[in-house]
């Protein structure tokens, strides 16, 4: 055992609604203070001395991982304009590359295939081109992301914008494909998603504001200075983020704005990029809508998913040229069953939703005859069913997704007309993996209100007995993000070693339609915390595990709800993996000027301006409820110095907080990330090993 670092106390207070509070902790916000990286890098060096034991474990993990994987290999291509469009990952490369090659039989939507490689031999396909190496951008630096990457519809301008940091801020060139030379246009601090309008001469991009908000769009003509863009649209609402996009018809340009709660559309004709944008449907406060353009019996029209008047949403269309008329509806609104999209093609619209806590896709086709969508099926009982990539309007066929706990990735294309599916690809998986060698389950938990609780279970059928063996259950349960069951290569090395794998599909996420989003938020957010406790409870309840062999893990608000059971429930878990989590969610929240609080208060509330969302976010807050009389599990808090989402700050109070109650917690800040952690994926399949080896050493399977 090393010593852990004791962060110094140097308190001060915040006050608020005649509440006082006094933070010794709040100093660590200083990103630039040599104190603080040292003290980061202090608990760095703890860390790594308290896990060095498991060294081996992990290198036997990161292994495992890497012998599963097939190394070199490519994606399934994808049509667009003249080419089609690819990404390969080749064996001992951090990152991929992004391919292409032409169409040579315009009638023919067969993909290109390319020979079964020898070993990690690179097998081009005849006349590929290369459009973009990622090692070669992330060459010399620590950190790569790729922000956005379009192809002007000619197939000759290439746009790509890249983060060096992990801070989300990207900067944009422009190539000639043609000539392979890298045009002097240079967009510096983008945020995501940029592209080409259809003429290929304009770009369009959205920057951020001080609290990293996409507030802007920008048009920006080729060739000229970026001094000379034109600032397009401008949201001063900080409860606003801001996007821009272009329909697959490529008939209109799009800004699409949102709040947790509110949306709005705004539409310009394509042909005239430079013309003004204008509202599908003025703003409404709570009133959220998605647009698509269609051509329906020869006319053009919006469709429409909202949830004016319609909980769950539902799907109207009315003419593009006087979207204030009256709407027909497609789709009527039901209760549980939640519209998420449309996609809508020359031929068929696609429909995405979910139902009983999974994804689900119908196809309705366009010849003619009413509208009517049908259900596509799906194999095992819990996969999912999602679009893939269909950025073609004329295509035939539509490329979907599916997966599951058991299920690797599978990639397919159904003929519309037809209804004939083929399969393109399934996720390899090397070393002989069998799906019958592996189980699942769909079952349900009660919580303290008495509501029911999914909870998705897989496992392995050989390595798990009947009485309670160690699990590993995961939640999040904010947004109305679902966390659908989902294939895992390292996740492999969890279940053959007879570790359960559980999803606690918790209030807050949207597995069950808008409702349960809405009673795990603002001030019914708790729930999302005892509906957690309630499913681990439930597992020990029915014999399928022990306390002393049950980890939580969670990550970013799936790192609130990690830190909100701990103090709810210590004695529920023997370990808790908290990953950029939200651990001080009340500081936060109350500070406008920290990056994207305005936007979070329809989320969690505004306890700045309102004394009793203050008072509830003080009495869950995993920071502020530290408690001195519990037996805290062990716990790994893992975070990224450049995160903006989570800033590190959050877990490194909290983890000096919890050392003065003596829990047993590991703090570890990657020093060169973002949000999602360190990039390529080498690196990503370290730092999973990394959190495997500890897991499994808490369940008590590290031999």
């Amino acid at each position: 055992m090393t010593d852990a670092p004791i962060a110094a106390r140097r308190p001060t207070v915040r006050e608020h609604h005649g509440h006082r509070f006094e933070d010794p902790y709040e100093w660590l916000r200083q990103k630039e203070s040599p104190e603080v990286i040292a003290h980061l890098e202090a608990e760095n060096a703890h860390t790594e001395a308290e896990t060095a034991h498991l060294a081996p474990l992990r290198e036997r993990l990161f292994e495992e991982i890497k012998g599963r994987t097939l190394e070199t290999d490519l994606s399934v291509p994808v049509r667009e304009g003249g080419w089609w469009y690819f990404g390969r990952s080749i064996a001992g490369a951090e990152y991929g590359e992004h391919c292409r090659v032409p169409v040579t039989d315009a009638d023919d939507w067969t993909p290109p295939s390319v020979p079964e490689p020898d070993g990690d031999a690179v097998v081009r396909l005849p006349d590929e081109e290369v459009l973009l190496d990622e090692n070669a951008e992330a060459e010399g630096h620590d950190f790569f992301a790729l922000g956005s990457f379009d192809v002007s519809a000619d197939g000759r301008l290439l746009l790509w914008a890249v983060d060096t940091e992990g801070d989300e801020r990207y900067t944009l060139r422009i190539r000639d494909l043609t000539t392979g030379v890298t045009l002097p246009d240079v967009l510096q601090d983008t945020a995501g998603g940029s592209f080409f309008d259809p003429s290929g001469r304009y770009v369009f991009s959205t920057t951020v504001d001080e609290a990293w908000r996409p507030d802007t769009v920008w048009r920006h003509e080729v060739g000229t200075a970026a001094t000379a863009d034109v600032r397009v649209f401008h949201e001063p609402d900080e409860r606003y983020w801001v996007g821009a996009g272009l329909t697959r018809s490529k008939r209109y340009l799009l800004i699409e704005l949102g709040s947790k709660i509110t949306s709005e559309t705004l539409l310009l004709d394509a042909s005239d990029p430079t013309g003004a944008f204008a509202p599908v449907w003025p703003r409404e406060e709570g009133v959220e809508y998605d647009v698509e353009h269609a051509v329906i019996d020869g006319e053009d029209r919006l469709l429409i998913v909202h949830n004016r008047g319609a909980l769950d949403f539902e799907l109207v269309s009315v003419p593009a040229a006087h979207p204030s008329a009256e709407p027909e509806v497609l789709v009527a609104h039901r209760e549980g069953v939640r519209l998420e999209s449309v996609d809508a093609f020359a031929g068929q619209l696609a429909l995405d939703y979910r139902r009983e806590a999974l994804p689900r896709v119908a196809v309705a086709r366009l010849d003619g005859s009413p509208i009517a969508f049908e259900e596509l099926e799906t194999e095992g009982a819990l996969d999912a069913l999602w679009l893939g990539g269909n950025p073609e309007w004329s295509q035939p066929v539509l490329r979907l997704s599916l997966g599951g706990f058991t299920t690797p990735r599978t990639v397919l294309d159904l003929d519309v007309a037809t209804g004939e599916r083929t399969v393109l690809k399934r996720q390899p998986v090397l070393g002989g993996y069998d799906p019958a060698d592996y189980a699942e389950a769909r079952d349900w938990a009660v919580a303290e209100d008495g509501t029911r609780v999914p909870v998705s279970l897989v496992w392995r059928r050989d390595a798990v007995g009947d009485g309670p063996v160690p699990t590993l259950l995961y939640g999040y349960g904010s947004y109305e993000h679902s966390i659908d069951p989902g294939f895992s290569i390292p996740r492999l090395s969890l279940l053959d070693r007879g570790v359960v794998f559980a999803i606690a599909h918790v209030r807050g996420g949207g597995e069950l339609g808008r409702a349960w989003y809405e009673h795990g938020k603002t001030l019914t957010k708790v729930n999302t915390f005892t509906d957690f406790v309630a499913v681990a409870r439930h597992l020990v309840a029915i014999g399928r595990t022990a306390p002393e062999q049950l980890v939580a893990e969670g990550g970013s608000a799936g790192g609130l709800l990690m830190g909100a059971v701990a103090n709810l429930a210590p004695e529920a878990f023997a370990g808790i993996l908290a990953a950029v989590p939200f651990v001080d969610p009340l500081t936060s929240i109350l500070d406008p000027t920290l990056p994207l609080t305005v936007i979070e208060w329809d989320e969690w509330g505004d306890p700045l301006h309102d004394a009793e969302v203050y008072r509830y976010m003080a009495g869950y807050s995993p920071y502020e409820n530290v408690r001195a009389d519990a037996v805290y599990p062990r716990i790994l808090a893992v975070t990224s110095l450049n995160d903006t989402r989570v800033l590190y700050v959050e877990p490194a109070k909290w983890t000096a907080r919890l050392r003065e109650v003596d829990a047993p917690v590991l703090l570890k800040t990657e020093m060169s990330a973002g949000h999602g952690g360190v990039s390529g994926r080498y690196e990503s399949w370290r730092e999973r090993a990394f959190e495997l080896a500890w897991m499994l050493e808490v369940l008590g399977r590290a031999d």
